[in-house]
């Protein structure tokens, strides 16, 4: 008789209701099981409640902008109540001087949004000496952001366009005129230089754009 599929036990602290559920439900076709909560004053409850259920929680993942909240001040908690527990922190835009703060309040990693379910994962899981990357100084354009926001939803719903509008809020036509307007070749180039200056001389075709799977009706 095979054995069940391992299930670790997930903190998932993230205020944006839609957000939330998207990584929730990505990271459960993982074996996880996410334990949801949208402020400072939910996720301590979840804790109390998992620590009187002894239940062992393996990994939290906290956005750090929670309205009036910081998800930094949940780091020390969730490592008095759990101490082998790994910490991820996520930042809408990366700063050295967050990362630097996440990694002495004892965070084990951290990611700039949007991240989905395999980044958060693999972040969970790498050896905390290996990542001497910093996050970039600035945030990437906007019209980047939301393209890979897009493409991360499509992804979520198989690519399907109805459903992916469903989940985003919009119209079906809204979507469909947005995957219209992808970034150039020039935003990515000039993100990747922003966040990498030594590869400013890196060729780069111009005109050319960033592959990205046919999404299908």
């Amino acid at each position: 008789m095979s054995s069940a599929p391992f299930t670790r036990h997930l903190l998932l602290v993230e205020d944006d209701d839609l957000l939330a559920e998207q990584t929730a439900r990505a990271l459960s076709r993982h074996d996880a099981l996410v334990h949801v909560a949208h402020d400072r004053e939910q996720a301590l409850q979840l804790l109390a409640q998992l620590t009187a259920q002894n239940v062992a929680l393996h990994g939290a993942i906290l956005d750090q902008n929670l309205g009036s909240d910081n998800g930094l001040d949940l780091i020390e908690p969730i490592r008095q109540q759990f101490p082998l527990c790994r910490v991820i922190l996520l930042t809408g835009y990366g700063s050295i001087a967050a990362a630097v703060a996440a990694t002495h309040r004892g965070a084990h990693n951290y990611l700039t949004k949007p991240a989905g379910a395999n980044d958060i994962l693999q972040a969970l899981d790498a050896d905390p000496a290996s990542q001497a990357l910093p996050l970039p100084d600035s945030p990437p354009s906007l019209q980047r952001l939301e393209w890979e926001h897009i493409q991360r939803t499509l992804d979520a719903h198989g690519g399907n366009i109805s459903r992916a509008a469903d989940a985003l809020g919009i119209h079906r036509r809204t979507l469909q005129r947005r995957l219209k307007k992808r970034p150039s070749a020039s935003d990515y180039s000039r993100d990747s230089q922003r966040d990498n200056p030594q590869d400013t001389q890196s060729t780069h075709r111009p005109g050319s754009t960033p592959e990205k799977p046919t999404p299908q009706g």
